[in-house]
């Protein structure tokens, strides 16, 4: 069976989403039997390439006030931290184009779920660069990458039509944002849903397979 979840890089209920995805697949019967594949989609491609303090960003993006968004962004850290997971507020924001391409290597080479591992723990656990190229390739090493291979892929723009194309699939499944996971090719659960609806649809999904 299939799992595709799409989602961002600096996406805080991406990183939510995908621990909640897993508790439920670690706890599930079949778990061996699962294919989990993540898609690249941009929740900003116009985003700038040099990166701005992340509360700057939301406040501008939303016409928020400082107050606003930082109060907005400990909401989402309080539902970060009931799932365990590492959580700061002091992080850049930038354009997440160059870490798609990365991550599209990374499924080439075997270790996609390592590389996604990788970013989402430097940016949100620590408030890490995951923009800038040399920051990029210590990540993707990280992860089991070859260096000098990470460097070309981003010195160039390999893989820049597999993240639009992805992008674009997703939204001819209906999604407007993300994390937006499709199970089996049939269910789509859209958000960071609690572990147990992941649960129920990985349950129906593997009793109605063909």
């Amino acid at each position: 069976m299939r799992v595709d979840i799409w989602s961002d890089i600096v996406c805080p209920w991406c990183y939510i989403g995908k621990a909640r995805f897993e508790r439920a697949l670690e706890a599930f019967e079949h778990a061996d039997e699962v294919e989990v594949e993540f898609h690249s989609f941009q929740l900003d491609p116009s985003a700038p390439r040099e990166p701005a303090p992340m509360l700057e960003a939301l406040a501008a993006k939303y016409g928020m006030t400082a107050e606003q968004a930082r109060a907005a962004d400990e909401g989402v850290a309080a539902n970060a931290e009931r799932e365990g997971l590492p959580f700061t507020g002091d992080r850049p924001h930038a354009n997440t184009l160059d870490a798609h391409r990365l991550l599209h290597l990374a499924k080439e080479r075997g270790v996609q779920r390592e590389a996604v591992e990788a970013l989402f723990a430097a940016y949100f656990g620590e408030g890490a660069d995951v923009f800038h190229r040399d920051a990029l390739v210590l990540l993707a090493e990280k992860a089991g990458l070859e260096a000098e291979e990470a460097r070309q892929v981003l010195d160039g723009d390999r893989y820049a039509d597999r993240v639009r194309e992805d992008a674009e699939r997703a939204r001819e499944l209906g999604a407007s944002g993300v994390p937006f996971f499709v199970v089996d090719e049939r269910y789509g659960v859209s958000g960071a849903q609690p572990s147990d609806v992941f649960a129920e649809v990985l349950q129906k999904a593997w009793e109605e397979r063909d």
